[in-house]
């Protein structure tokens, strides 16, 4: 049985089409996964308009936000059966005995491929799992709303796991795409006053992060990191997908303060990190997540502490890939979700 799927096929700009690709085939520490629903995220973007910074295995079906039901089982898999609801983690291929991977930071692993990018991904009707990737998601949780688990996740891992914020935090918020708003919506859970800062073409999504109690800013957050004592926010995070922002970062934070890099930018950084040096602040990268991390992002969603419906565009069939990354790319949603067909 053949389905549709979103293809990235080539390295050039906008080489993204839908094929019609064969249902894959399973290993025995595999599931096979029927998608009920697949967000669209910014690398995906990145990957259809070629400005991203990560090797790719061309032809690649997009997608690693995902979620669904188990429609077969390998022959080694326990814990598991057809029908269960779950979502995925990213880590497709990891080596179990890298020093990184036994220490339980496999997303952390060198030779770690993604959904999406290393292997195939989720923007079609079935893909192959591994069964260490699956978290159960409750009943209570529509797939809409847990296909954005994985988002959430790097959000969590940036704000919660890789910086140290206390109650009664100044946040300042650079970028409101989906991870800045994410990484402003769990600021906001751990106690902090929260700022998010974009430019004027971001007015809709800015809007947005005000349903989630931040503060919008539009260009300059000086005033606002330093309302408080003069010196600056306790912690920045870079959200945002350019390199530039560092250097706004490196300004508005406090001395002994801390920046939180989430944002991906390949662009060369051509200036002085000396002020890191003078106000002896922690610069911290944060890439993806871990199972830990999971675990407690799907209780955040199911209990209805974290709520995602804000920040849900609206949901394309995967016919429609391309209205769904147009509005992404364009701003006027913040997340697309696409359903199989």
């Amino acid at each position: 049985m053949k389905s549709a799927a979103v293809v990235n096929f080539a390295p050039q700009k906008g080489s993204v089409e839908v094929r019609e690709i064969a249902e894959p085939t399973i290993g025995e520490e595999d599931v096979l996964l029927e998608v009920a629903n697949v967000g669209v995220c910014g690398s995906d973007l990145h990957q259809w308009t070629a400005d991203h910074s990560w090797p790719v295995n061309y032809p690649v079906v997009l997608g690693h936000e995902f979620g669904g039901h188990i429609a077969a089982l390998g022959s080694k898999v326990i814990g598991w059966k057809e029908g269960d609801r779950v979502v995925s983690e990213t880590a497709a291929v990891i080596d179990p005995n890298n020093p990184m991977s036994r220490s339980g930071l496999y997303n952390l692993d060198p030779t770690r491929k993604g959904f999406g990018y290393g292997v195939n991904g989720a923007m079609t009707r079935f893909v192959r799992v591994p069964a260490r990737c699956l978290h159960r998601v409750p009943e209570n949780l529509a797939f809409e709303e847990a296909c954005l688990t994985e988002p959430c996740c790097v959000a969590f891992n940036a704000v919660v796991e890789n910086s140290r914020l206390k109650p009664g935090d100044r946040v300042v918020v650079l970028g409101p795409g989906t991870i800045g708003i994410l990484c402003a919506a769990m600021a906001k859970l751990c106690g902090a006053e929260v700022a998010l800062v974009g430019l004027e073409a971001d007015r809709h999504r800015l809007e947005i992060g005000k349903q989630y109690g931040c503060e919008p800013i539009i260009g300059d957050a000086t005033a606002w990191s330093q309302q408080r004592d003069g010196l600056g926010a306790d912690c920045v995070i870079d959200a945002a997908g350019v390199s530039a922002t560092l250097k706004m970062a490196l300004q508005l934070v406090r001395p002994n303060g801390q920046i939180a890099k989430v944002g991906w930018g390949p662009q060369p950084l051509n200036f002085s990190l000396d002020p890191l040096v003078q106000k002896n602040i922690t610069l911290q990268g944060s890439f993806s997540h871990n199972w830990p991390v999971w675990e407690r992002v799907i209780a955040l969603l199911a209990s209805g502490q974290l709520n995602v419906k804000p920040i849900i565009g609206g949901v394309w069939p995967i016919t429609e890939w391309f209205e769904a990354f147009e509005k992404m790319h364009r701003g006027e949603v913040v997340k697309s979700v696409l359903k199989p067909v």
